[in-house]
């Protein structure tokens, strides 16, 4: 399965679809330095974001989540990337992956070794109790769609009931993502093409 959208040139879009392409290439995305392009060089939307010209309402929606999840979370930068890596990992999102070690090496401070155990789905060495226990979290959200009274009260100790809310978010967004880039992209494994289901986040 192969690319199934072409990008859109700026000039194509509509008003509405020029409104949502604002919103995702400003904004707080385009504020500081960027760990990875938004657009290719003649302007068109990369990964995900170019399918959400495809609805303007629903695209402008999707991007102010996805900006809330990444600039007015409470989670710790380093959970939050480890957690959309952990996200990549599983539905084998190689644009998600790409895109988010570029942000762990330069803005979250994740070693090289942490990203390769996340690659691999392997719960890195982790020294700090609530960023093992919010991996732990995402974790179990992606394996079993839920947590457990012991995940839960864990994940509320590492992060409050703030954050296991934003986590829980974030685990949604980016599977979505994930499942847009595989729909309109051909990332990951076709459908029926094989058996072989997305793989958990595995513990040592």
């Amino acid at each position: 399965m192969g690319v199934r959208l072409s990008g859109l040139l700026p000039a194509d879009l509509d008003e509405q679809q020029a409104e949502v392409y604002r919103a995702i290439t400003g904004g707080a995305r385009a504020s500081g330095p960027r760990a990875f392009p938004l657009t290719d060089e003649e302007g068109r939307l990369r990964g995900p974001f170019n399918a959400m010209l495809l609805s303007p309402p629903v695209g402008f929606a999707t991007q102010a989540l996805g900006a809330a999840v990444r600039y007015h979370s409470s989670l710790s930068a380093r959970v939050r990337e480890m957690a959309i890596l952990a996200v990549a990992a599983h539905w084998d999102s190689a644009f998600e992956r790409e895109a988010h070690e570029a942000v762990g090496r330069t803005s979250a401070g994740l070693a090289e070794s942490e990203m390769t155990a996340l690659h691999a789905g392997r719960m890195p060495e982790l020294t700090d109790a609530a960023e093992r226990a919010a991996l732990r979290a995402t974790k179990a959200l992606l394996r079993h769609g839920t947590l457990s009274d012991d995940e839960y009260a864990d994940a509320v100790d590492a992060t409050g009931e703030r954050g296991v809310f934003e986590l829980t978010t974030l685990v949604g967004y980016y599977s979505m993502l994930a499942l847009q880039l595989r729909v309109f992209l051909g990332e990951g494994s076709a459908s029926g093409s094989d058996d072989r289901e997305p793989q958990p986040l595995a513990t040592p």
